[in-house]
């Protein structure tokens, strides 16, 4: 099996958790798992170097002995029209909703709270659930490119590799699916 994995697998409060208690514990648990069970790890570099911002070195270095790292291959890679012409409409409601958002915070109060609000708001409007980083589209195009399967917990991956028919797995899932106990002996349940 092919997998390619994310940052957000091991920066993600609650699926880091679902591998362990500290980012690094959560990477040597994912590598436990994937060498006991001979899955080919692969991660775009622009994820492994957004992930060397948050992960301790030792981590990373451990992750690069059994991670094939490297990008998509952007040129010859082709796609379905559709899944663009989608992701176009979808980025026109977004822009619309987020002028509202706008249109509205003009219209209240400024203060600190309803500023706040209203950033929060714009932020979910324009970015929840869609490809919204190169990092994020590198994750789906590796794996469309290798035949791969995704482990994220972005909900923009998860809905793009969706329409792609790439197959997707939450930590959870991972975890079910391949950790027998063996991994899993020096983490306490």
């Amino acid at each position: 099996m092919k997998i390619v994995i994310d940052t957000s697998t091991f920066v993600n409060p609650v699926t880091q958790n679902d591998f362990g208690d500290s980012l690094e514990s959560a990477i040597d648990r994912f590598i436990k798992i994937s060498v006991a069970k001979e899955i080919k790890v692969y991660t775009p570099t622009s994820i492994f170097r957004e992930l060397s911002h948050f992960a301790p070195e030792g981590a990373l270095k451990k992750l690069r002995k059994i991670a094939v790292i490297r990008g998509p291959d952007l040129y010859s890679m082709q796609f379905p029209a559709a899944i663009f012409h989608t992701f176009i409409a979808d980025i026109r409601v977004r822009i619309n909703k987020g002028l509202r958002i706008a249109e509205e915070a003009i219209e209240s109060s400024k203060t600190a709270d309803s500023i706040r609000r209203i950033r929060n708001e714009y932020r979910a409007a324009m970015r929840s659930g869609i490809i919204d980083s190169v990092e994020d589209l590198d994750v789906v195009l590796l794996a469309k490119e290798i035949g791969g399967t995704i482990l994220s917990a972005d909900e923009g991956i998860l809905n793009m590799a969706d329409s792609l028919g790439i197959e997707v797995f939450s930590s959870k899932d991972f975890i079910i699916k391949f950790d027998t106990g063996g991994a899993n002996e020096e983490r306490p349940s």
